[in-house]
Formats: structure tokens, C-alpha cells, sequence
């Protein structure tokens, strides 16, 4: 994995860098029309392909008042410092970014990328830095 210009004007700019890689070189594979498993997969395994730690479905608790009030899993977490999340859809909408804002706000992972493996590819990169992080 290289370094780049990126690295020092992004939060954890080179993985992103290298998941966004991957990303592209799956869709450009496999085209769009599958099961967002299929994607995750495919990710799972070009990601770790590039020498990059890679987790699938991890398990994260949303907590309220100090208790588990909820349980989610995220379609994979790279280095252990970015959560992506695939959808395959016409296009992204702010519900998905809210739901890994969401799933940000109860980890302690600060960056997200969103990648949809719809008709046309297109992805986001969401930062939650907030204080009120750990619910």
C-alpha cells in the first residue's frame, strides 16, 4: 500500500485510497445486478488481495443511558479504521448516509465510506469526529 499526497489532507487517506481502488475494479468486474453479498464478498476478498486487514459483518452495539439497546453489523471495517457499507441502488440517498453516520456514531471508527454497486458506481466518505460519539 503507497502513500500519496492525500495522505496528509485525509483521515486515513491511503486505506481510503486503496478501498476506493478496490471498489472501482470490483464494479468494473462484476457490472451491477447482484446481491449486495456478492459485493461485500468480492470486496472482502480484493481488499485483503491488496495487504489490507479486512473484517466482514462486524458486530457493533448502539448503547443508550450505558445500555445495549441495540446490535448492528457492518459489512466490513478495513485496518480497523473505516467502515464500508455496499448498497446496490439506482442511486445513494441521505438514508444511507445516515445510517453509517449512525453506525460511526456508535463505534469508535471515525471514517465511512459508502459504495454503491448500482448502474452507475458512485460512492461517499463520511467523517463522525463528534464529542457525543459514544452514545
Amino acid at each position: 500500500m503507497g502513500t500519496s499526497a492525500h495522505d496528509d489532507r485525509l483521515l486515513h487517506g491511503s486505506v481510503s485510497h486503496e478501498i476506493l481502488g478496490a471498489f472501482f475494479d470490483v464494479h468494473r468486474a462484476l457490472g451491477h445486478g447482484f446481491l449486495e453479498s456478492v459485493y461485500r464478498k468480492a470486496m472482502f476478498q480484493e481488499l485483503g488481495r491488496r495487504g489490507l486487514a479486512v473484517a466482514a459483518e462486524v458486530p457493533f452495539s448502539v448503547k443508550f443511558q450505558g445500555e445495549v439497546v441495540g446490535d448492528y453489523r457492518a459489512d466490513l471495517v478495513v485496518e480497523s479504521k473505516v467502515i464500508v457499507e455496499c448498497k446496490t441502488t439506482d442511486r445513494l440517498l441521505a438514508v444511507h448516509e445516515a445510517q453509517l453516520i449512525n453506525y460511526l456514531r456508535a463505534s469508535s471508527i471515525e471514517l465511512g465510506l459508502l459504495l454503491n454497486f448500482g448502474p452507475r458506481a458512485s460512492f461517499r466518505r463520511l467523517v463522525c469526529s463528534s464529542p457525543k460519539k459514544q452514545l
